[in-house]
């Protein structure tokens, strides 16, 4: 059986990620993994720390909602989870970059997530997300702009 390449790899682990399969999340990511999310400036070094943080969420992650969006690439597929949603997978060789959005338990808006990762011998070895919160445009700019 021939290895995966990367792209299958980073595409199982998001797919993991936003199912909340930490098992597989485990298995597909390097030992010297390391997440950081800059806007709350935290850095989780190591496969115990990843995993304690979702194992330990307030309240569990029960009450995350789907939210149905279409993928879009050549190779991109639907994803809908009980979290969030895959929007688009880019990238190539060791480095992708994946869109989502998330309904986080308790929070009926939908976050948007930018995640950075970086992968070493077939695994994710560095992950950087950055979270976004919905907010309302301002007036002084609707001329120029077209409300999605």
């Amino acid at each position: 059986m021939s290895e995966k390449s990367n792209r299958e790899v980073v595409e199982q682990y998001v797919r993991a990620y936003v199912e909340e399969d930490l098992d597989t999340q485990d298995r597909l990511r390097h030992p010297d993994f390391v997440q950081e999310w800059p806007q709350s400036g935290e850095r989780i070094r190591g496969l115990a720390n990843a995993r304690a943080i979702p194992e330990h969420y307030p309240g569990g992650l029960e009450g995350g909602r789907i939210d149905k969006k279409a993928l879009h690439g050549s190779e991109d597929r639907w994803v809908v989870t009980p979290v969030g949603t895959l929007l688009r997978i880019t990238g190539s060789g060791d480095v992708y970059t994946a869109l989502f959005t998330a309904i986080y338990p308790g929070d009926s808006r939908p976050w948007h997530i930018a995640a950075f990762i970086e992968l070493r011998d077939g695994k994710i070895v560095k992950e950087t997300a950055i979270f976004g919160a919905p907010f309302d445009a301002p007036a002084w700019r609707a001329q120029w702009v077209e409300r999605m």
